[in-house]
């Protein structure tokens, strides 16, 4: 047995969809408007602080791997992970779930920062700024 056997293809019609009126007569169909949520007011200090910690994340990350590498050591490797995938966290999430993931998105940044000061952590300066911005966004429009 073939895979197009297994999953045949699906057909798709390109037909508008029509409503039924409450007396059983179908009603003439509207054509469909997509609806436009507008971004948070936020959202333009959640994406620089995405951009700021992938930037700077990759920066660590060649720096663990460069030809002179930087020692790995615990904030050096907090660094080259977290703040990305928590930056994605709290740029898409839903605001309850961005309320938690800013916050804890700073003392990520802040304990990398102090522990990596003197090799890779002063990159990281311009997500602390934007996240603390964030945070303090995040908290305010929620109360």
């Amino acid at each position: 047995m073939s895979i197009s056997d297994q999953f045949p293809r699906r057909i798709s019609r390109t037909a508008a969809a029509s409503a039924s009126a409450p007396d059983g007569t179908l009603e003439a169909s509207s054509p469909v408007t997509p609806v436009v949520v507008p971004a948070p007011g936020n959202w333009a200090w959640r994406e620089a602080a995405l951009l700021a910690s992938i930037a700077a994340q990759l920066i660590t990350i060649s720096a663990l791997v460069s030809a002179d590498p930087i020692p790995a050591s615990w904030s050096a490797l907090l660094l080259a992970v977290a703040p990305a995938p928590l930056a994605l966290v709290v740029a898409f999430a839903p605001a309850p779930v961005a309320r938690i993931a800013a916050p804890l998105s700073v003392v990520v940044l802040v304990i990398g920062i102090i522990g990596q000061i003197t090799h890779t952590g002063l990159f990281f300066l311009p997500a602390l700024a934007a996240m603390i911005v964030v945070a303090l966004r995040l908290w305010r429009e929620g109360a």
